[in-house]
């Protein structure tokens, strides 16, 4: 019987890629870990960062994708590993996802320091024309978000106005609200935190209503951009 053939320098690449594309394919978390990677290098090239501040970047991104990869695969081990329920496995998994939060956050707050003052002033004059807006405006705003989100609704037959159906209601009020205070801001040193910390509170809106169960993610992100755009477009059409 032949002995087998050690893998070679090129199998071993083959094998690594296999792995990735595996966790890409399976796993939901590392899809949008790789979407938001992209897109934070898009707004690095934008916005011209400095090469410490690009290999800040590089380094989070990698650790989140490096964490998640790690997480997958004690998942994967344990699965096998175990037959019935163990709160050793339990625990296993619940420390690599842990890990895996760490990195985020961590990359969220490197994202913060990196990209907080160059969004600040590039968005500065164009929160400034809007910040005088009157307060009706917001609830204008928020009064057509409900009024669009109920008729579409209604046209796609699906859920009640409260819960359920295509889009999400609360989470087009929560994005409504996040860029109704972003516009609305008073010109101070805080604008981009206050505005950061709300949409934050929107995300978790959103990703409620999707652990629930009551919505997709298709009809959260439909939400969203519903509230958000609407408001947007109120505050650009009537802002003085």
């Amino acid at each position: 019987m032949r002995p087998r053939r050690a893998p070679t320098i090129l199998d071993s690449f083959n094998y690594a890629f296999e792995g990735i594309i595996h966790v890409l394919r399976t796993q939901r978390n590392m899809r949008i870990h790789f979407a938001i990677a992209a897109g934070v290098l898009i707004a690095a090239l934008s916005f011209d960062v400095t090469r410490l501040e690009l290999i800040a970047l590089l380094l989070a991104i990698a650790f989140v994708l490096i964490a998640e990869m790690i997480n997958s695969a004690v998942e994967a081990a344990v699965d096998v590993a175990s037959t019935s329920f163990d709160p050793l496995a339990k625990l296993a998994k619940d420390i690599a996802a842990g890990a895996v939060l760490i990195a985020s956050l961590n990359a969220v707050a490197i994202g913060y320091l990196v990209f907080s003052g160059d969004v600040a002033r590039e968005s500065g004059r164009f929160l400034d024309r809007l910040s005088e807006t009157p307060e009706e405006l917001t609830l204008v705003a928020l009064a057509l978000t409900t009024i669009g989100v109920i008729a579409m609704k209604a046209i796609a037959g699906r859920g009640t106005p409260l819960r359920g159906g295509w889009p999400s209601g609360h989470a087009a009020v929560a994005f409504a609200g996040w860029m109704a205070v972003t516009l609305a801001l008073d010109d101070s040193g805080h604008r981009f935190l206050i505005s950061a910390l709300t949409f934050i509170m929107a995300l978790l809106v959103a990703q409620t209503r999707i652990e629930s169960g009551v919505h997709s993610t298709v009809e959260v992100v439909a939400g969203a951009l519903l509230g958000a755009l609407v408001t947007l477009a109120v505050y650009q059409l009537f802002a003085a």
